[in-house]
């Protein structure tokens, strides 16, 4: 019922970083400054660490739950939890998932509306966005890899542009440092939650990888690839923005590409949200196959029809949602169960994980 999958459809262990680090890189990144500044101030750069560190705690947590189930969520669910509690376990994160896809992408369409394409109709872009996903997921994890690995490359020429922003920041904006309270800073580390979601996908895909024992490595790198880049991009934006700005403005890095100058080329911030679906559908597409694959694993229907159903259901979930608010919710939502899931879960499952095998190994002499 749980077999492993064949060799052929397997990716090499490095793609752990990949696939970690692009479902962290995606629509957050575009507004997730005013959030945690909101929190902490400028001394939200402190929250960016403190979080990223716990999403490595959590990884390694992860990985030790799947070195000792050898198998991906829905297996190690039924192993140490049986058919039925199991199977409702996986459930919940087939509902988890789905709920991640449809948040990413009415999110982008959200971004699409407000800057490029204010008199479209939401269903219309979503339904572009839903048959995209389909033509990847279908095509199986090792399409959907190779195309979160592009995703990063033809995003990555988007980072440098920073230098614009640099140019005209001010260092003394983040100064006086270290004048929040200590919760205060926790609060911010939990804004960071809804970006760093998405690497708890690895309970899914690790079957997939080879070399499962190198791949921890990678995956971690992945991680502290993502701080990297949030941090940098945060630090940026605090230099840009003084605090009452940054207050009004819901969209930073969206708002920082208007300064950028080429001379052959005006308004940038349109060129850069277009190139930015390279920066979302991957993730799209990720949390799509990881939703179809655990439902596949756990009921006798095909992936594909799996995926038809939950895009299904996303499409028309996506298209209920007409305002601005409604989709902040969502996001504010996802966060928060993706922020009390995955610890709290996580360490749940390790350490009944641990019990049963103990239990086993005495009852086997």
């Amino acid at each position: 019922m749980y077999a492993l999958p064949k060799e052929n459809r397997m990716v090499s262990a490095y793609f752990a970083f990949y696939l970690v680090h692009k479902m962290q890189i995606g629509v957050g990144i575009l507004g997730f400054e005013r959030y945690i500044a909101k929190l902490a101030g400028y001394d939200a750069w402190i929250g960016i660490i403190l979080a990223g560190l716990a999403t490595h705690l959590l990884l390694w947590l992860a990985y030790q739950i799947l070195k000792k189930g050898n198998n991906d969520l829905a297996a190690i669910h039924h192993d140490v939890l049986g058919k039925w509690i199991g199977g409702l376990f996986s459930i919940y994160f087939i509902l988890y998932f789905s709920a991640f896809a449809l948040t990413l992408l009415r999110t982008y369409v959200e971004v699409i509306q407000v800057w490029l394409f204010p008199e479209i109709n939401a269903w219309v872009l979503t339904g572009i966005l839903s048959l995209l996903a389909y033509s990847f997921v279908t095509g199986g994890l090792r399409v959907v890899t190779g195309f979160c690995f592009l995703g990063i490359v033809y995003t990555m020429f988007l980072l440098p542009l920073k230098y614009f922003p640099i140019q005209e920041g001010h260092l003394y904006n983040m100064f006086p440092p270290l004048d929040h309270t200590l919760p205060e800073i926790l609060d911010s580390a939990k804004g960071m939650a809804l970006n760093y979601l998405g690497f708890e996908l690895i309970m899914v895909y690790y079957p997939f990888l080879k070399n499962k024992e190198k791949s921890q490595k990678w995956a971690q790198l992945g991680v502290a690839a993502s701080v990297l880049v949030y941090l940098f991009t945060a630090l940026v934006t605090f230099s840009y923005f003084n605090q009452g700005q940054l207050k009004e403005t819901i969209w930073a890095t969206l708002t920082l590409w208007k300064i950028v100058d080429f001379p052959f080329l005006e308004r940038f911030e349109y060129m850069g949200i277009s190139i930015w679906l390279f920066g979302v559908l991957p993730n799209i597409c990720l949390t799509l196959w990881g939703a179809s694959r655990t439902m596949h694993r756990l009921f006798p229907i095909t992936q594909r029809r799996a995926l038809q159903g939950i895009l299904l259901i996303v499409f028309c979930a996506s298209c209920l949602m007409e305002s601005r608010r409604q989709v902040d919710t969502l996001n504010n939502t996802m966060s928060l169960i993706g922020l009390y899931t995955i610890p709290c879960y996580f360490l749940l499952l390790y350490i009944w994980q641990a019990m049963i095998y103990k239990v086993r190994k005495k009852a086997h002499g």
